[in-house]
């Protein structure tokens, strides 16, 4: 793509950061290449095998992250997408299942798009430059880092059964009231249950002030399924 398409890339100057999660080795490896050799204006700077593997990376959250829809992982792709949105990257996710039902759940989560494998890797990446020419990137959350299994663990709050239920129903998209009616419970109720979980996590030196921050915790302590 020449130097005067109207991407992030060609009006700052920079390469965008981008991460791709695929548990297909072979496959991995190969579009790894193609990147590096032909697509000079992104920059590959994380390849994972597993989704632990991407969010506990120094190079997570990148501006940009390829998921495989497949993964072999008990993640489900709406925990995925919107913990890699949370952190403040776009998200393509690519298939071989091209089906109405996959595209849905992709871009219902939050995907910038949603690609069959079977595409050429140059329109991959032309989708992708389009994504990223939406805006220059300076505003993309770059701070936040997961913290260590080691120190998650150490540091995870002692949740009631009210407040993890609560929680896990937040996270997944209910708002309080939803969250109020799935659990059979007066609205205060609930609302009481999200306050207690976000001071517990604010004790622990861990904010969640913020539904994107509480988005995080949850993909940190395995509340996101």
């Amino acid at each position: 793509m020449s130097s005067s398409s109207p991407t992030a890339t060609s009006r700052t100057g920079r390469r965008v950061r981008l991460a791709i999660l695929d548990d297909h080795e072979v496959l991995l490896d190969s579009l790894s290449s193609w990147i590096g050799a032909n697509a000079p204006d992104f920059d590959l700077v994380l390849s994972a095998h597993t989704w632990l593997q991407l969010v506990h990376s120094d190079n997570f959250p990148t501006e940009l992250v390829f998921i495989d829809f497949q993964l072999k992982e008990p993640v489900s792709i709406e925990a995925r997408v919107r913990t890699c949105r949370a952190a403040g990257a776009k998200v393509i996710v690519l298939s071989s299942m091209d089906t109405r039902e996959a595209r849905d759940r992709a871009l219902d989560a939050g995907a910038s798009a949603f690609l069959s494998k079977t595409l050429p890797m140059r329109e991959v990446m032309d989708t992708a430059r389009a994504v990223m020419g939406v805006e220059t990137g300076e505003n993309l959350q770059k701070d936040w880092r997961p913290l260590p299994v080691g120190a998650m663990q150490q540091s995870r709050p002692n949740l009631s059964h009210g407040e993890a239920e609560a929680f896990r129903l937040y996270v997944s998209g209910l708002s309080t009231i939803e969250v109020a009616q799935q659990m059979n419970v007066q609205y205060e109720t609930a609302k009481t249950y999200l306050r207690r979980v976000r001071e517990k996590y604010a004790k622990a030196n861990r904010p969640a002030s913020k539904k994107a921050e509480l988005i995080r915790r949850a993909a940190e302590d395995g509340y996101l399924e």
